[in-house]
């Protein structure tokens, strides 16, 4: 069975649907904070945040952790008035056509990743976040970029995640050759990667320009196994994406994922590959 996310009409239409979770909740949030008599700087003091800040999330215009809806929460004496929105605000900062994968990768034990565009985004540095979200066209608002990169970085909270899930990236060597935002964001890039390719549970490959075999050839996927051992495969193409869950299908893409690794330099060489253009740098 294969699940299609759209950004087209229905995919429109679901954006704007979370974007009126993020306004109903930011509405609630002035509601119980004018009830409990805080003014906006007293109630930013107490959550750490600037009274411009309180604004954004009452009007919806920027969208607030889990853990700032926690403290707000307390602080405000909602009584979990709040806290019941966390689940919904937190999926509605993903583009809608991620919202599914965003899902799957807080419940997965393990993650087989085939890059060729660009770094993974849950590898990627914040700069180099900022530098790919800016280059999209139709140009995004600053508001968006500020929420979608303070999203991917919390995906990134995998990596802390006990226990530790299993996590192979594979990527083209041309992802690692793209300055996307200039020299320094990628020198960053390929620190980043250098550090995080230490993880015992993070192993990172390249595929050289110069390999003569591919099984990857038809372009970047992602499969994702879940806790109860099911199986699926995500795949995007502009601003669709594709969540597959046939059985065969998923196991033939794990097995597929096998071949791309194998004909990749190892862990080891590629760790040395990246050093390497870090020197050329």
């Amino acid at each position: 069975m294969t699940v299609d996310d759209s950004a087209g009409a229905g995919g429109q239409a679901a954006d704007k649907s979370g974007q009126g979770v993020v306004t109903a909740f930011g509405q609630s949030m002035k509601t119980l904070r004018v009830r409990a008599g805080l003014e906006r700087e007293e109630f930013g003091r107490r959550l750490g945040y600037s009274a411009s800040t309180v604004a954004s999330f009452e009007q919806g215009r920027r969208i607030p952790s889990p853990r700032t809806i926690d403290q707000a929460d307390e602080v405000l004496g909602a009584g979990g008035l709040l806290t019941v929105w966390k689940e919904q605000v937190e999926r509605a900062q993903f583009p809608v056509f991620f919202q599914g994968m965003a899902k799957l990768e807080k419940e997965c034990i393990e993650l087989l990743m085939y890059d060729t565009h660009v770094v993974n985004g849950l590898l990627q540095t914040k700069e180099y976040m900022k530098a790919l979200l800016a280059m999209r066209r139709p140009t995004l608002e600053e508001e968006t970029i500020d929420q979608r990169v303070t999203a991917r970085l919390a995906r990134q909270d995998i990596f802390a995640r006990r226990p530790a899930p299993l996590l192979s990236f594979v990527m083209d060597e041309a992802v690692l050759r793209h300055r996307y935002g200039g020299e320094d964001v990628l020198r960053g890039q390929l620190e980043h990667l250098l550090l995080i390719g230490r993880n015992r549970n993070i192993e990172i490959q390249v595929m050289p320009l110069d390999c003569e075999d591919n099984a990857g050839v038809n372009g970047p996927f992602t499969v994702v196994t879940r806790r109860d051992s099911k199986k699926f495969v995500y795949s995007e193409a502009h601003a669709t994406s594709t969540l597959e869950t046939d059985p065969e299908q998923t196991v033939l893409a794990a097995a597929r994922y096998g071949i791309i690794r194998s004909q990749a330099l190892t862990p080891r060489e590629s760790l040395e590959f990246i050093e390497g253009l870090l020197a050329s740098l």
